[in-house]
């Protein structure tokens, strides 16, 4: 009975993260090909920088003679566009899914991918800035953590010496060096898992985004561990999922490059950098189809389990 229940809502929500999908697929598609667009002149300067050196007999650095810093500004744009087309995604889905699962709780039957998207957009700037504001701890220790360890390997931590290549680190730079950054990157997803109901309440309860957070907060409480195991086992998978399909789309690299060689006119250095990120930013855009229906599923399902518990013992009190 169950699942007959749920077969028509998971059909509604599938569909419409296909949707989404291909839509994020062709949005993320095209800030790739920008940034390539906008770097091109200078992926040529670098290129005849190189060829002068070489026809000379000179020797060169790459990305020298002011190649370097335009093409970090656009890969800071590049990468900051593609942030906000994942967190406008993840508040999309997030949202859509916690609608879904609450019109099959209530079992008032078909939903259609029309129906969903009505009921979800309403909400979704609410949603958009809860979920902003539950990534702001993700970047807050993930910086932390990066400038903990570059303080270190600077050698700016009294006491703390970088250990030499080649040589057994010592046990007070891996635990200050390594162990104690890593530790306090992973604050970050902890702390987001626990605010990972909130989408749930500013879309179903109305709930202004600092509200939602804070509800979110409580909901869990006493889920902890459950929420946490959750929450690293989902990103433990996603990562997988990342790592098997830049594998195993590194062919796709190869006719790529191919395709780039010609279209630049054999510029290696342009090619270069596609091949480079290739595989990993489509590995990245298949995550919506297959990863996120689970993640977005799991979090709603958990939101209207730990609501309904709550709602249970105050009845019972």
């Amino acid at each position: 009975m169950e699942r007959e229940r749920n077969r028509p809502y998971r059909g509604a929500a599938y569909g419409f993260t296909l949707r989404v999908s291909a839509l994020t697929a062709l949005v993320g598609c095209a800030i790739l090909a920008g940034g390539f667009a906008a770097a091109w002149d200078t992926f040529e300067g670098v290129r005849d920088y190189a060829d002068r050196n070489i026809a000379n007999e000179d020797s060169y650095v790459a990305y020298a003679d002011g190649g370097w810093f335009p093409l970090v500004r656009v890969g800071l744009v590049v990468s900051l566009l593609l942030l906000v087309l994942a967190l406008l995604v993840l508040s999309v889905l997030h949202a859509a899914y916690a609608v879904a699962e609450s019109h099959s709780t209530r079992d008032s039957g078909p939903l259609t991918v029309r129906e969903l998207w009505r009921r979800t957009r309403g909400r979704l700037p609410a949603a958009l800035t809860v979920n902003a504001l539950s990534a702001l701890p993700v970047g807050a220790m993930a910086v932390a953590g990066y400038m903990l360890w570059m303080t270190v390997e600077r050698e700016e931590v009294p006491g703390v010496r970088p250990t030499p290549i080649g040589e057994t680190a010592t046990p007070l730079y891996t635990l200050v060096g390594w162990v104690l950054p890593i530790a306090v990157i992973c604050l970050g997803p902890l702390m987001y898992f626990r605010l990972s109901l909130a989408t749930a309440e500013t879309v179903l309860e109305r709930r202004s985004p600092l509200k939602a957070l804070y509800r979110s907060w409580v909901l869990t409480r006493r889920a902890r561990t459950r929420t946490l195991g959750l929450g690293t086992l989902l990103t433990a998978g996603a990562a997988l999922v990342v790592l098997l399909a830049a594998y195993a789309l590194a062919p796709l690299a190869h006719f790529a490059g191919l395709g780039m060689l010609w279209l630049s006119d054999d510029n290696v250095w342009i090619t270069g950098v596609l091949v480079l990120i290739l595989p990993t930013a489509v590995a990245l855009l298949l995550l919506p189809p297959l990863v996120m229906p689970l993640v977005s599923g799991t979090f709603a399902r958990l939101g209207g389990e730990l609501r309904a518990r709550e709602g249970a013992g105050r009845q019972a009190g």
